[in-house]
């Protein structure tokens, strides 16, 4: 089998991994429902079948058309450090060249986003994290996931990776979408320092924005920094990345400068982006038939994969 190097066409992924937790009490997070003990049982046993079944679900992606798992991938909703080392050494991922890049965050519940980077492909440079300063109604200081930047050499060439899980609509849409909009301002200033250091600085944003592509905080984004959004070419009504109550939401996106359309030999170039959907991560009866195969549906174990499907483009040279 050929390398990375020899095939020059290489898939970066993001994949919200619905709640990867491991089985011991932190005292610091609201971390109880995922414990042995808890109402949701959430043994061992579990979490190792979670683990082998992310493993495979992310060495697929973008398989058949690159030959090899991603060389990117952001994840979020993931607890810690150590469920990433059990994840990049299971099964499915061990064989793999994976590293990855993680720091708690100040989130409530104790999920974190991180980067997982094959070492072959990607040489880390610099990583930071950035606090999101935002509000509850009431004036209390909602403690929600950092914003993640990771600066690289994907394949010698510079890049800037950013990794995002805004804030969720479970106060309500209008309600909590001054917290995204806040989120979107927010990464558009991490972007404009990096910008003002490197004006041809080349960005690769991939998150769970909790918003579909044609909503105000990706709009006010995508706008301002000039960026290429290719999840707007795969929304629709009939597909996305997660569905409640019957209606698909494609909140997982990956967002790219417009320089990734210049066709400079030696250079990374946008080729395609899709939603990985494969009919293994479905549910395949019922009337929930085609949604994600989740791992829990409220207290109720199903043993699924996530709630979320991944999302994944190709690059190449």
């Amino acid at each position: 089998m050929p390398s990375f190097h020899n095939k020059k066409q290489y898939t970066v992924a993001f994949y919200n991994l619905e709640n990867l937790f491991d089985t011991y009490d932190d005292e610091l997070t609201q971390d109880n429902e995922f414990l042995p003990d808890s109402v949701k049982k959430w043994t061992f046993k579990r979490y190792l079948n979670k683990l082998r079944k992310l493993g495979f679900a992310i060495s697929q992606i973008g398989e058949n058309e690159t030959g090899f798992p991603p060389a990117l991938v952001g994840l979020s909703e993931v607890e810690n450090e150590l469920v990433l080392r059990d994840l990049i050494s299971s099964q499915h991922l061990a064989h793999i060249h994976y590293d990855f890049v993680h720091f708690d965050s100040p989130d409530e519940r104790g999920i974190d986003v991180a980067l997982l980077y094959n070492k072959k492909v990607f040489h880390k440079l610099k990583a930071s994290r950035h606090a999101l300063d935002i509000f509850n109604v009431d004036g209390e200081k909602d403690y929600t996931r950092d914003i993640l930047h990771v600066s690289g050499l994907f394949d010698g060439e510079k890049v800037h990776v950013i990794v995002n899980h805004w804030p969720s609509r479970r106060e309500g849409l209008e309600e909590s979408n001054i917290k995204r909009m806040a989120a979107s301002n927010k990464l558009i200033e991490i972007m404009e320092t990096i910008l003002y250091e490197e004006p041809e600085a080349k960005f690769i944003i991939l998150g769970d924005f909790n918003d579909n592509p044609d909503t105000e905080s990706i709009k006010n984004l995508v706008n301002n920094q000039d960026l290429f959004n290719p999840m707007e070419q795969v929304y629709s009504k009939s597909r996305g990345t997660t569905r409640h109550d019957f209606v698909w939401d494609l909140f997982d996106q990956i967002i790219l400068s417009t320089s990734f359309f210049e066709r400079i030999p030696g250079t990374l170039t946008y080729l395609k982006a899709d939603i990985f959907d494969e009919d293994f991560l479905k549910l395949f009866r019922g009337p929930f038939k085609g949604e994600p195969f989740r791992t829990y549906v409220g207290t109720k174990y199903k043993g699924g994969y996530s709630d979320h499907f991944p999302v994944y483009l190709i690059l190449h040279k």
